[in-house]
Order: C-alpha cells, then sequence, then structure tokens
C-alpha cells in the first residue's frame, strides 16, 4: 500500500486493524485473555485503543514470525494458547477460536491453522498462516528457528505438529479471510458488507 500503515487504513470509516481488534474481542469462550496489537510504528495511536501495543524485538526481517515471536515473549508465562490474526482480513469468522480450539483439544497438535477457499470462483482450500492457534510453550522452538535463519511461518508450524481447519462449510463466508494488501483490494472489501460483531 505504498509504505503507509496498512493496519490504519479506513473500511467503512474504521482502520483495519479495530475490525480484527473487535473481532477477536467477541472470541473469548468464556476464559481468561489478552489482546493486544503487535505494531512497529504509530504505537500510541494503536494504544490509544485500549489494549497493549507489543513490539518486534526480532530483526533481520523475520516477518510475521516476529509478531508470533513478540506475542509469545509476551505471553507465555501467563497464557497456555495464542491466537494470531492479521490487521489486513477484516472479516474472519466470529467463530475462528472456537473452531481452532476444538481442533487442538481433539487431536496431539500443538498448532491449529485456518484453511480456506480463496473464494466464491475457487473452492481449492489453502492455509492461512497467519490464523493460527498456537500453544505458547512452543516460544524456545520458534526462537531455534529464527535464530537458524527460519522465516516461513507453515515451515514452522508443520514441524510442530499441525492441525487444520477447513473453514469451507454452507455458512462460511466466501471471503472471510480475503486480505487487503492494496489499496485495489481494500476497494474490493469496500463492496462487500462488513459483519460487525
Amino acid at each position: 500500500m505504498g509504505g503507509v500503515d496498512k493496519g490504519l487504513q479506513l473500511l467503512d470509516g474504521s482502520p483495519l486493524a479495530r475490525h480484527a481488534l473487535q473481532r477477536l474481542q467477541a472470541q473469548t469462550l468464556g476464559v481468561p485473555r489478552t489482546v493486544a496489537i503487535n505494531a512497529n510504528r504509530n504505537q500510541a495511536l494503536y494504544a490509544s485503543w485500549g489494549v497493549p501495543v507489543w513490539t518486534d524485538a526480532v530483526g533481520g526481517f523475520a516477518g510475521p514470525l516476529a509478531g508470533f515471536h513478540t506475542a509469545l515473549v509476551q505471553c507465555a508465562d501467563t497464557h497456555d494458547y495464542l491466537l494470531t490474526v492479521p490487521c489486513d482480513s477484516p472479516v474472519f469468522p466470529l467463530d475462528l477460536l472456537s473452531r481452532l480450539a476444538q481442533a487442538l483439544a481433539t487431536s496431539s497438535a500443538h498448532v491449529a491453522m485456518a484453511q480456506a477457499p480463496d473464494g466464491p470462483q475457487d473452492p481449492t482450500l489453502r492455509t492461512q498462516p497467519v490464523f493460527c492457534l498456537l500453544k505458547t510453550s512452543l516460544l524456545p522452538s520458534l526462537e531455534r528457528y529464527l535464530e537458524s535463519g527460519g522465516r516461513k511461518i507453515d515451515t514452522w508450524t508443520q514441524a510442530q505438529g499441525q492441525v487444520e481447519v477447513a473453514f469451507n462449510q454452507p455458512h462460511d463466508p466466501a471471503q472471510a479471510f480475503f486480505n487487503a494488501n492494496t489499496l485495489a483490494e481494500l476497494h474490493m472489501l469496500h463492496q462487500a458488507p462488513v459483519t460487525h460483531p
């Protein structure tokens, strides 16, 4: 998006990251939780939304795994699980947490990752690596992976024991995991209704 802060781009008058935050806050499963934002700029603005803002401690262009690492460092001592979502997919399912948690509870996996079709024209299921629920005990493993130069989310998660959860049921919106990486894609989201929690 031309170097702008993607999370602050507006959709229906509200920043993309705010949409994601509201959808996360609606998914608690009735257990203690911390909802936080991982940001490396505009931290004061994000903090004004009333949640902690965590800045990456890992450099070297680690990408999304730097955010995973930051969140695990912050919550590994107080929480058993970490749910991650990106800021540029503002209409992800409101039952994301419950379905990923169910998959972990009924498997021996340490990571549950969403799978979804690319859209109504392509029903092929593809993993959505940033939409995952993982055990916070994986922090040492992630630190070793990053120190070795690893940067791909799915390469690391698959090595931990991963279960995929398909979001292709009749009630699942085809665009639930659509992410706006460009201004043109953000415009496409403007044309689709956003269901708020």
